[in-house]
């Protein structure tokens, strides 16, 4: 009877310090939430998502080999099984440009198909290659390029058959990278203490100090091409839009927080979702003045790592142990038909 009571207690103690830290948040939540979980079939580790030509017709990649297709615009995921020497490749990314569509993952793993993902090929890497490699974007018929975990950034104009150095030294082990739509790359130190930036005719990366005594977390680019931070201790930075060097005012969307923001991703040009640890999202609809935030996607109870929108109606956010939210462009218009 003791043990039941007690367990009791532990629950009721659990459930007030939720209240108490709902009740704490100063962060507005939205009117209305328009993600959807979906479920699919593992429970590895999901990197990177990307479509063909068609919408519909998508792929997942993660830790463990782990390959993964819908036909659906992402509602429904099957797995795919690839003839590989070994089972526990780590698939970092995964890009298309039309039906030609590319594969890099660790260690030194390069996969390419010309045919919409029906079959894939494996490309043979140099044993010299600097690092493994972690990003790769499809930049058009037989055209790629391919970045390493140490900033070694590769361009093949010929299916991959050939690559030519875009950099000439690396920048040393990374946290993460990110390249924006003209090419321009910044890269964040293993340890977040600086970050990197490299853009199309620099023969070496650009070494830059944080801008503040928190680590980077993260780091991407707007479609102008404006830089955005995240870094410990919730902290929201962007660049001045002209000038990459010059950083704006720090902002904390949700203070004293204690989980980490993770990743940040624009759905237009105004808005923009942050995603962070425990299932936290955020939103902001004008262009990070003012955040609200999704509290319906904190029962998901994972961290949230990577947001990706392909289109202002089709975007996805990738989590922990299998877990994959698809955007619905519709929930806005439905909760503004309940209200009315």
């Amino acid at each position: 009877m003791q043990s039941i009571v007690k367990s009791w207690q532990r629950i009721i103690a659990c459930l007030i310090v939720v209240v108490l830290c709902i009740g704490c948040s100063k962060v507005p939540s939205t009117s209305f939430n328009p993600w959807e979980i979906i479920t699919v079939p593992t429970n590895e580790k999901l990197l990177d998502i990307a479509f063909t030509q068609d919408s519909q017709h998508g792929f997942l990649v993660g830790s463990n080999s782990t390959l993964l297709e819908t036909q659906d615009g992402g509602k429904k995921w099957q797995p795919l099984s690839l003839a590989l020497d070994d089972s526990r490749y780590r698939f970092d990314s995964v890009s298309f440009s039309g039906k030609e569509g590319w594969i890099v993952g660790e260690p030194s793993l390069l996969l390419h198909t010309t045919d919409e993902g029906r079959s894939w090929s494996r490309i043979p890497l140099s044993e010299k290659l600097p690092g493994n490699p972690i990003s790769v974007h499809a930049l058009g018929s037989n055209s790629a390029e391919m970045a390493t975990d140490v900033g070694a950034i590769y361009k093949t104009t010929d299916g991959g058959k050939n690559w030519k150095a875009q950099v000439e030294a690396a920048v040393g082990v990374v946290r993460n990278m990110q390249r924006s739509a003209d090419g321009k790359y910044v890269a964040v130190s293993a340890k977040g203490s600086f970050y990197s930036t490299w853009e199309p005719g620099q023969n070496a990366w650009v070494p830059h100090n944080r801008n503040s005594s928190r680590r980077v977390e993260n780091m991407g680019f707007n479609e102008n091409g404006q830089l955005w931070l995240l870094a410990r201790g919730g902290l929201v930075q962007f660049s001045e839009p002209n000038n990459t060097e010059e950083w704006q005012e720090a902002l904390y969307p949700e203070l004293s927080t204690s989980w980490g923001l993770l990743d940040l991703a624009y759905r237009t040009p105004e808005e923009l979702w942050i995603g962070g640890g425990s299932g936290n999202l955020l939103r902001s609809i004008d262009g990070g003045k003012t955040w609200e935030k999704d509290r319906e996607v904190e029962q998901v109870a994972a961290n949230l790592y990577k947001i990706v929108f392909l289109t202002p109606d089709q975007g996805f956010i990738i989590g922990d142990r299998g877990v994959l939210l698809k955007y619905n462009a519709g929930a806005e218009k439905t909760a503004s038909e309940k209200a009315a």
